[in-house]
């Protein structure tokens, strides 16, 4: 196992991290740890937050097209795809219970340097999507309010859910649970709605066209779709952050991330079924005209049940996207935190004030405002934005796969593996993730190969630091 702080110590030995304490840390009152303040629900809350209900209905006419209409069967194998990855967090969060996520779980079954690297590439994210998810807000709010630019809206929701973080932890997990109730009865909305017309006038398609495709079924097509889809699943793995501030243990934390999933995958399957069948125009037709794709979900609201559940929808995306950020934000927090505590990026990153770190909420917060209002002030500035996120996440993910065989299968440091769930599970984990990787937008892969370059340049004058 290596030594220094990724060794025994830092699974809960002598000098181990928790709730009150911290690897390095001097014992002041700057570094006083977090504190456990969360339950089970709150984690889940903070899941489904950063995910969002409603996520497909963004993308919904994009999925419809390149799915050929097969739309609800590509969020059934998507969240398959994501549970290897759900399955190998909890695994990981068992036997490194503290926060950092996957920066925590690669430095501990891997190695300082892939530990690095593993929150390097998901800093890229933790710090841009809630930047997009800002800028969502700022667009939606303009688009009902549209006397004030959309950049004062971005900035007015970063403030507002920074100055929620900064309260706390729990109080900012009771704000967000208010707003996902709100999300969950829009949707209930939704859905009543969109049953009550298709029992009154039927549907526009095929009741099992979801699953089988309205021009004929296509594997092929079916898995280009999962590709993006599984980009609406990202955030549920934010809930491994607070680790170290949920009551119970670790256990509440994996049974989170496995709940939050699955809710995720039922919402949204049954969502893209029912406009699925509402969608007055084919997929070919979507495919042909792809300007339509982005308000398909709209389109096809307005034209069967009528513009006031497409205002109603708009207004809980504008709130949600908010609170979508101010998960992402605590998350991105935390990982800031967990790299400064362990001296990977400054010191003063971990400080905390009152169980909250503070100084690491201000820079994510930081960061984001800077790149969502610069984004909102641009026409072109959504595109830019969206095409570099998620790539850094999805590179982070391999690392945790690889982190679950070492630890459990290679260095058995559990005893005799379980080969289903210590290396089948991470091994196809892994392989989807690749594969989704391979299919990405190439800005993207430039972006994440050059942040890649320039944390594996911070590593390495970490070492020659070190060294000296």
């Amino acid at each position: 196992m290596p030594g220094g702080p990724g060794g025994p110590k830092g699974l809960g030995g002598p000098g181990g991290s928790g709730a009150s304490g911290a690897p390095g840390a001097s014992g002041g009152a700057d570094h006083e740890g977090l504190r456990r303040t969360l339950g089970f629900r709150d984690l889940v809350v903070y899941g489904l937050l950063f995910i969002a209900p409603m996520a497909p209905v963004g993308v919904f006419g994009t999925l419809d097209a390149k799915s050929h209409g097969a739309v609800a069967l590509v969020y059934v194998v998507a969240t398959v795809a994501m549970g290897f990855t759900a399955f190998s967090y909890a695994q990981m969060v068992r036997v490194a219970p503290r926060a950092g996520s996957v920066f925590t779980y690669a430095r501990t079954a891997l190695g300082e340097g892939p530990g690095f690297v593993a929150g390097w590439m998901a800093m890229l994210d933790y710090l841009l999507i809630p930047s997009v998810a800002y800028l969502f807000a700022g667009i939606a709010m303009e688009a009902l309010v549209p006397e004030v630019h959309r950049w004062v809206w971005t900035g007015i929701a970063v403030v507002v859910t920074t100055l929620l973080n900064l309260w706390g932890v729990r109080a900012a997990a009771r704000v967000g649970f208010a707003v996902l109730a709100m999300e969950v009865v829009v949707l209930l909305v939704f859905v009543v709605s969109a049953v009550v017309v298709l029992v009154r006038n039927g549907a526009s398609r095929d009741w099992w066209s979801p699953l089988t495709g309205d021009a004929g079924f296509s594997a092929a097509a079916v898995v280009g779709a999962v590709s993006v889809a599984v980009l609406s699943y990202l955030g549920f793995d934010a809930i491994a952050s607070f680790a170290e501030e949920v009551t119970g243990g670790s256990e509440k934390v994996a049974r989170a991330v496995l709940l939050c999933l699955a809710l995720a995958g039922v919402l949204f399957v049954a969502q893209t079924w029912l406009v699925a069948l509402l969608e007055p125009v084919s997929s070919a037709q979507l495919a042909a005209e792809p300007s339509t794709q982005g308000s398909a979900f709209y389109d096809a609201v307005d034209a069967s049940v009528g513009g006031w559940l497409h205002d109603l929808v708009a207004v809980s995306k504008a709130i949600g996207a908010a609170f979508a950020a101010l998960a992402g934000q605590a998350a991105g927090a935390r990982l800031l935190f967990a790299m400064g505590r362990e001296r990977r990026l400054p010191h003063a990153l971990a400080r905390t004030d009152s169980g909250v770190p503070r100084v690491a909420l201000l820079v994510s917060a930081t960061v984001t405002m800077i790149a969502a209002v610069w984004a909102a002030r641009r026409d072109d500035g959504l595109d830019h934005l969206v095409s570099v996120v998620d790539i850094g996440a999805l590179t982070a993910f391999v690392l945790l796969h690889a982190s679950v065989v070492s630890w459990f299968a290679v260095r058995r440091m559990a005893g005799p593996p379980r080969w289903l769930a210590h290396v089948v599970v991470p091994v196809v984990g892994a392989a989807i993730l690749v594969a989704v990787i391979v299919e990405a937008a190439v800005s993207a892969q430039v972006v994440a190969v050059v942040w890649l370059g320039v944390g594996l340049v911070v590593l390495a004058m970490q070492g020659v630091r070190s060294v000296r």
